[in-house]
């Protein structure tokens, strides 16, 4: 077998913004014709995603260790559906993947739509959508769903604390104002399976700084203890303590403070080193109660919920009669 030919200039320079993959008309336009992309494939250099398009990253997806390997993931399908369909229009959750919102599937199926709104048959690794006429926006060059008819799409389909986040992930970001999340609602009503997704509005909260903030909280309400507080600010004598995730106020002046931490969401030494500074300071008073639970833990099925219920139970707790905000400070 004769070797893989050098890649084009061009090839690479497409796959570097794609996520690593080409398709067919790339490659053609490069000068690598389909028996050097055969060679490519033969030789494991290249991998076939679906009909007509190519990861030129000889590593599977499975191996790859980058910082941002779920959003690669995330990104990847949707690059796949829009490179597998002439003119196709990355929808629902691989849209909003792009958009760079948080709270998605691990995994996604590629999902496009063709600008004139027809089907056709693919293989099974692409979803073709007949959606009406939606807004797009650009993308590297091709067509993606805005963030409104994005959201429309894709909540029907999602979880409910995927949900939730995903809400929670445009607020915080401030890609959306509540009030804009109207307009999801309205174009939801008419969409099919979204009548329970339309309860999940008002549980989202832009003060979810994460995922795992979100799964906590929403554990926590399930469980008849939802927080007094929400990305509260503690200082003693003037002196910053922390900002934590989840507050309760407790009997007596006391509060317990819950903080979600871990490398799927606080990465890195720099974070880890802020986190140990955070716990010191929190712990080096006795007006605070503090509970720390991994993303993994905040994110399982169970969810916190149930342990910080009955540490409240124990420590005597009733629900406050407003919410606390911004900064709380300690007498000593």
């Amino acid at each position: 077998m004769r070797p893989p030919r050098k890649i084009p200039p061009r090839l690479l320079s497409d796959a570097a913004t794609q996520e690593g993959l080409v398709n067919k008309a790339q490659c053609d336009a490069a000068g690598l014709d389909k028996y050097a992309v055969g060679r490519l494939i033969k030789a494991g250099a290249w991998s076939r995603v679906t009909r007509c398009v190519y990861d030129t990253d000889p590593d599977p997806v499975e191996r790859r260790r980058r910082d941002d390997y779920f959003e690669h993931v995330r990104r990847r399908a949707a690059w796949a559906g829009m490179l597998a369909v002439p003119g196709g229009i990355a929808v629902g959750a691989c849209a909003l993947a792009l958009h760079r919102v948080a709270g998605l599937p691990a995994r996604l199926v590629p999902e496009v739509a063709r600008p004139d709104g027809t089907a056709a048959k693919l293989g099974s690794e692409v979803v073709l959508r007949r959606y009406r006429s939606f807004p797009t926006v650009r993308y590297r060059g091709r067509r993606i769903a805005a963030l409104v008819p994005a959201l429309a799409q894709a909540l029907p389909g999602l979880a409910r604390g995927g949900g939730v986040a995903v809400l929670g992930s445009v607020l915080h970001q401030g890609f959306l104002d509540v009030s804009a999340l109207d307009q999801v609602r309205d174009m939801m009503r008419r969409r099919r399976g979204s009548v329970r997704a339309l309860d999940w509005f008002p549980l989202a909260s832009g003060l979810d700084e994460s995922p795992a903030e979100t799964a906590a909280r929403l554990s926590c309400l399930d469980h008849g203890v939802p927080p007094d507080g929400q990305q509260v600010t503690f200082t003693l004598a003037g002196v910053l303590l922390a900002r934590v995730d989840l507050v309760w106020r407790l009997p007596g002046g006391r509060y317990l403070v819950v903080e979600i931490d871990g490398r799927a969401y606080h990465s890195g030494q720099e974070m880890l080193a802020d986190d140990s500074v955070r716990q010191n300071g929190l712990v080096g008073t006795d007006r605070l109660v503090v509970l720390r639970y991994p993303a993994a833990e905040a994110l399982s099925d169970e969810g916190i919920g149930p342990d910080v219920a009955a540490r409240l139970t124990a420590l005597r707790w009733t629900p406050a009669a407003a919410l606390l905000r911004g900064q709380v400070e300690l007498d000593r």
